[in-house]
């Protein structure tokens, strides 16, 4: 199995359970790992052959600016089913961090993996 990953893919939304937090927008950073095969991509060079992640980012960036969950459970595994259903992959590991969500830590979030690895 190969790989194609995404680091630290920033995004604006509104998440959280408390009132304030539903009045403002709160920033959360993604790593991404998407099963596939890149041979067919290595042989051809062509990007129609390849997992495009630039498409990725981009659609789940408008997809999380436009969001507004309560838990950061919900934004991931909305996320995890847009990887799986729209751009051809099997398997999918996504690590979703609210950022300065909880003090003295860096961050807080979840780490799921959906699909099956090939």
């Amino acid at each position: 199995m190969d790989i194609v990953f995404i680091r630290d893919l920033r995004a604006d939304t509104v998440i959280g359970i408390y009132d304030w937090e539903r009045k403002i927008r709160q920033s959360v950073v993604f790593d991404i790992e998407m099963s596939c095969d890149v041979k067919q991509a290595a042989t051809s060079d062509q990007i129609e052959d390849a997992v495009d992640y630039k498409l990725v980012s981009k659609r789940l960036t408008q997809f999380v600016n436009e969001s507004e969950f309560q838990l950061v459970e919900t934004l991931a595994e909305r996320c995890s089913e847009i990887i799986l259903n729209e751009f051809g992959v099997t398997w999918t590991r996504l690590s979703l961090n609210k950022i300065g969500a909880v003090s003295n830590a860096s961050g807080v979030g979840v780490i799921i993996e959906r699909g099956q690895r090939t």
